[in-house]
């Protein structure tokens, strides 16, 4: 007995199977087109269901972890950032240091590329079946102050401390008040040697005392930090800045070529005029 149309997707619906049911007379037609085998066929549909079904699982997870914006390691220019080493950022991407729960910090001056690669190497996470969260040090910060302040910092805590990845961003742009340190000490504590952290700052760390506004505490956060950790500095210049650059000299040499054309044009009649002069 051959099923009808309507019982093989209520029967693919039973199982799940929702993009071969969804497609189900497109992807029929093209293995029959291929001349494929039963077991071939079979093969076919199941690569088309599971791709379509990972596609599904990393667009979801890329929105629980709330990226800023989307970024991949194959738009970093790597050429305007020589200090960067691809082949360093091409094995981090490979995610070793997720499973193993250590942490990433990507250092340098503004501009110079850390939020792309945050970012990028998050997605490569998600890609590997790794949860991820995305948050800046300022937002991060203030929701532990605000559920302390309302008795819920263990529950905030532990929201921070379930992905297996959490990458805090623009560290050090602002500093830290004393209970605001200690707040994130505590996250780093819970997180240490369970979790993977990936901080990127605009400050070194010789220079987090400042940030932490106690040395005694930026100790003991570093301390944990650079047990298993590898760092990143990015040296050169702001990608924004330079863009500006570009621009403006652009439009200075468009300025310039208005000028020249106007000039030439303007003498180029001061020649007519000085020809028609003598025949008046």
């Amino acid at each position: 007995m051959t099923p009808d149309h309507a019982t093989l997707t209520a029967w693919l619906s039973r199982l799940r199977l929702t993009v071969i049911r969804d497609q189900l007379d497109s992807l029929l037609d093209e293995a029959a087109r291929k001349e494929l085998t039963l077991r071939e066929a079979v093969t076919f549909l199941c690569e088309r269901e599971i791709a379509r079904r990972e596609d599904r699982r990393i667009e979801m997870a890329g929105k629980i972890a709330h990226f800023p914006a989307v970024r991949e390691l194959d738009g970093f220019d790597f050429t305007a950032q020589p200090s960067v080493d691809p082949r360093q950022i091409r094995e981090l991407a490979t995610c070793r240091w997720v499973a193993h729960g250590d942490a990433l910090l990507l250092l340098g001056p503004p501009g110079v590329g850390k939020t792309h690669l945050a970012i990028a190497l998050g997605r490569a996470a998600i890609r590997e079946g790794y949860s991820v969260l995305f948050t800046t040090a300022p937002a991060l910060v203030a929701g532990l102050a605000k559920a302390h302040a309302e008795g819920r910092l263990e529950e905030r805590l532990s929201f921070y401390a379930k992905p297996k990845l959490l990458i805090i961003d623009e560290l050090g742009y602002l500093p830290f008040d004393p209970n605001a340190a200690h707040l994130f000490f505590q996250l780093v504590s819970r997180r240490y040697e369970r979790g993977s952290l990936l901080l990127t700052s605009n400050r070194s760390v010789g220079e987090w005392g400042t940030v932490f506004g106690d040395p005694v505490v930026a100790t003991a956060i570093l301390d944990r930090l650079l047990h298993h950790s590898q760092v990143v500095t990015i040296r050169g210049d702001s990608y924004r800045l330079r863009e500006k650059r570009r621009a403006g000299l652009r439009k200075v040499a468009g300025g310039r070529s208005v000028g020249k054309c106007y000039r030439l044009r303007e003498k180029r009649r001061a020649g007519l005029l000085g020809q028609a002069a003598p025949a008046t």
